[in-house]
């Protein structure tokens, strides 16, 4: 049998070193889930301190009861969740593409490997 690479093509050799080593196509983050990851955490973290501080300058009530940090905390994500909707857009993308680029191939070895068994 001929050898084949992870994604099944035989011909094609990956365009960088970097691409060979991450198993991404050209013009890809590699490490597309965790760079979303840090910036969803920083819209959030963004937003935790607009609040924050228009809590403090008296834009907002405070707390209700003593809830305060629950309070703020809730209020950014409400606040968080629709700006990084479409604040991180292109990233949620990249993410999305690597993730059923992995599923994919993780489909193709369980497919070649039942295929071996029978």
């Amino acid at each position: 049998m001929t050898s084949t690479s992870e994604t099944g093509n035989t011909n094609r050799a990956p365009h960088t070193a970097s691409d060979a080593a991450s198993g991404t196509a050209p013009g890809r983050t590699p490490h597309a889930t965790l760079r979303y990851t840090a910036m969803r955490l920083g819209v959030f973290l963004a937003c935790f301190v607009v609040v924050a501080v228009l809590a403090y300058v008296g834009v907002l009530p405070e707390a209700i009861g003593k809830a305060n940090p629950l309070w703020l905390l809730m209020l950014a994500m409400v606040v968080s969740a629709p700006l990084s909707l479409v604040l991180l857009r292109r990233q949620r993308d990249e993410m999305s593409v690597q993730i059923a680029e992995r599923v994919d191939r993780a489909k193709r070895k369980l497919a070649a490997n039942q295929s071996q068994e029978d």
